[in-house]
């Protein structure tokens, strides 16, 4: 079994499952996943993990970051570019109080996810429900951590571009949202890239094409666990599920990386100066 990554660009107008839809036609692999699912309207960075790999999303760093894109004077049932729009009142603030109304944002914060959302509550997702015009469970705030938030653009009237830093399960839409109410205007997301998730960078991310397996990525090189070399003896015992003794420091659970002959060959807990095997992946 296969095991390496692909840092994706997810083009605008696909959803997640189209990535891997596609994928799984071109590597004719059909044990594919992704991490971090991006709306149809986003684009930009898709972590996805190949054959083994699959295994691994969640080890993966799970900050993220976005450039999103706001229009002012406006809200929409979907807050974003998608849903149906309803007028508030013409922007009145001027780049300086925007800049204040952003701080808000900063830290670690509770915020309502948009009911046009995959989060599941009693084992249905909210989007669904809302697609059904039926009545929407009471919608709980989560709390999400923005490490950076800053105003890139703004055109001194009704149009904004921000940079985000978040960690996992933040909603973007609901940061617009939430910034329209604060400025009085209403205010929904217009656009949005994300340009970074994890390890993984934009920059250094592909289109799906039939030679996408050319840019695999070893899961050594974007796991950001710590390494330990095995001897031939320590391999066969870890292949087996036996536990090792080590004397490599660490924190008790800490999880290890057990490396041979530059192949992840296993994800271990630390526990008393002896690794216990959580998980196996056989080369091939």
């Amino acid at each position: 079994m296969p095991m390496y990554f692909l840092n994706i660009y997810k083009e605008k107008g696909m959803t997640s499952f189209d990535v891997i839809y596609k994928l799984r036609k071109i590597l004719n692999i059909k044990k594919i996943g992704h991490s971090g699912t991006l709306d149809p309207l986003a684009q930009g960075v898709l972590q996805v993990g190949v054959g083994n790999a699959s295994r691994l999303l969640e080890y993966l760093s799970e900050d993220k970051s976005y450039i999103a894109d706001i229009k002012f004077g406006y809200t929409s049932d979907t807050c974003d570019n998608e849903g149906e729009k309803t007028f508030i009142s013409e922007p009145k603030f001027n780049k300086e109080e925007l800049i204040c109304a952003l701080e808000n944002f900063r830290g670690k914060i509770e915020q309502i996810p948009p009911k046009y959302s995959a989060i599941k509550i009693n084992g249905k997702k909210l989007c669904d429900l809302a697609r059904q015009n039926k009545s929407l469970p009471e919608i709980k705030p989560r709390q999400v951590e923005i490490f950076k938030i800053e105003l890139l653009k703004f055109n001194n009237k009704d149009e904004a571009q921000i940079f985000v830093h978040c960690s996992k399960g933040t909603y973007i839409r609901s940061i617009v949202r939430d910034l329209g109410d604060i400025l009085g205007c209403g205010a929904y997301m217009s656009e949005l890239i994300r340009t970074q998730a994890g390890n993984f960078r934009i920059k250094n991310s592909h289109k799906i094409s039939p030679d996408i397996k050319g840019y695999a990525i070893n899961p050594i090189d974007v796991l950001n666990l710590k390494k330990i070399i095995l001897n031939e003896q320590e391999y066969k015992k870890v292949l087996n599920g036996n536990p090792i003794k080590t004397q490599t420091e660490g924190k008790e659970n800490e999880k290890f990386m057990l490396i041979y002959n530059n192949t992840l060959v296993s994800i271990a807990n630390l526990s008393d100066n002896i690794l216990r095997i959580e998980k196996v992946f056989k080369t091939e």
